[in-house]
């Protein structure tokens, strides 16, 4: 089988030329970037399509040449694949799960604690040139986050290694998954609701889907405790952002740690740059040299598997 290969927006994961592409089959194209109305003139010819977060509609993957067979996400999330449409064709959807497992948890970590110390309103205190809390009594907040309770929505491989390090951190874990499951290793397995109203912290590890969009919603937000902090690296559109802007601003929670946003990139004029109470990150969870080093050796893995005939990690 051939592995003649095409990467439409390889600039998003090789942004500073430190990644390299050209390892992952025996011939590879590169384009650091691909308009909707580029994808089917630079897929004709090949035999395999890598992206990365890109949306492919399904008209668009009904016109692919017979020779695409495989489309590779470069990436755990596919959801901007269209899959009905992949199966009509009969093209082959993989995914790259667990690639950045560790770094996109110890985003997550580095939201809570940050949120605990209030270090995004520091930092903007010192730029304004305000040294209030190193002369006075410290003006802002700060709590352990010891003996708090962080709750997860999904148990996967990035839920569990970021519950590996908040136990390590003394925090209680709370878990809601879509099936019932008995307590382990300190960890309690409850519904959303309870996840909702117990936590001190709230972090998102589900995949995105007409039952997850907005799962943080005006109603949710509600729910939760006025000292609360929600944690999104995982999609954006799991959280309304409208309501949580309002939320914000009213004290129905107390802040928010954003490494994904709704739409991305961000619009420049969103509010959500500019609150104290919140921490907010370019989508770089997945972004360490090290896991998009590993990322691109993981879509070589998955060529040289469907190329001998027993694809790997599909999603189709």
């Amino acid at each position: 089988m051939d592995d003649k290969t095409v990467v439409l927006n390889a600039g998003l994961v090789d942004y500073d030329g430190k990644v390299d592409y050209h390892q992952i089959a025996s011939e590879v194209v590169i384009h650091d970037d691909t308009s909707e109305d580029q994808i089917l003139e630079r897929v004709a010819g090949f035999d395999i399509v890598v992206t990365k977060e890109m949306q492919v509609a399904g008209d668009i993957i009904r016109k692919f040449p017979d020779s695409v067979k495989l489309i590779c996400e470069a990436g755990t999330g596919y959801n901007n694949i269209d899959l009905d449409a992949a199966r009509d064709r009969g093209i082959v959807v993989c995914n790259i799960p667990a690639y950045s497992t560790a770094r996109v948890a110890h985003t997550a970590i580095l939201l809570i604690l940050s949120l605990a110390s209030s270090l995004q309103q520091q930092i903007r205190m010192l730029a304004r040139g305000d040294r209030s809390n190193f002369h006075h009594h410290l003006m802002v907040d700060h709590v352990e986050v010891n003996g708090k309770t962080l709750g997860l929505i999904g148990y996967g491989n990035i839920a569990r290694e970021t519950i590996k390090v908040a136990q390590a951190l003394g925090m209680n874990i709370l878990v809601a998954t879509r099936t019932s499951r008995p307590d382990v290793d300190g960890i309690h397995f409850t519904t959303n609701d309870e996840v909702f109203e117990r936590s001190d912290f709230i972090s998102l590890h589900c995949p995105l889907n007409a039952a997850t969009r907005h799962l943080v919603n005006q109603q949710t937000l509600a729910m939760m405790k006025p000292t609360a902090y929600v944690i999104n690296t995982a999609r954006g559109a799991l959280i309304d952002e409208a309501a949580l802007i309002e939320a914000l601003r009213t004290g129905v929670i107390a802040g928010a740690g954003l490494d994904v946003q709704e739409v991305e990139p961000l619009d420049d004029a969103s509010p959500l740059f500019t609150m104290d109470n919140v921490i907010i990150t370019p989508h770089m969870g997945w972004r360490g040299l090290e896991t998009r080093q590993r990322l691109v050796s993981m879509i070589g893995d998955n060529i040289r598997a469907f190329r001998e005939g027993h694809p790997i990690n599909r999603v189709d």
